[in-house]
């Protein structure tokens, strides 16, 4: 059974902080590079944080220096630790392999609400 859950989201007061966990399932993710993505209603769904079997990391823009993603392979674990977080922030976030592939459907995701 190939599956993602997501899991760690909640409602934080700008400038704190929210870590997030995925458990993946499935051999498929033996070898992948895995994501972390966000969508905000009405706005595409973007990738903000990938990382590589052995660690190498990367970014999007607007999140460098605040979010850190890692991962426990014996575990299949990825977590993102989300720091100074801003209002924008607020959206959904899944998991997943990068690039994303078919045969593999989206999670649940949790919702991050930033907000006073």
């Amino acid at each position: 059974q190939v599956q993602l859950v997501e899991s760690g989201g909640g409602l934080v007061q700008p400038g704190g902080s929210l870590r997030l966990s995925c458990a993946y399932s499935g051999s498929i993710f033996s070898a992948s590079i895995m994501g972390w993505y966000r969508q905000a209603p009405g706005k595409q769904r973007d990738l903000v944080a990938s990382i590589f079997r052995g660690g190498t990391t990367n970014y999007a823009d607007s999140v460098k220096g605040r979010f850190t993603i890692s991962r426990d392979n014996a575990k299949n674990t990825v977590f993102l630790q989300m720091n100074s977080l801003k209002s924008e922030d607020t959206a959904v976030y899944y998991c997943n392999t990068y690039p994303v592939r078919s045969q593999v459907d989206w999670g649940q995701g949790t919702q991050v609400t930033v907000s006073s």
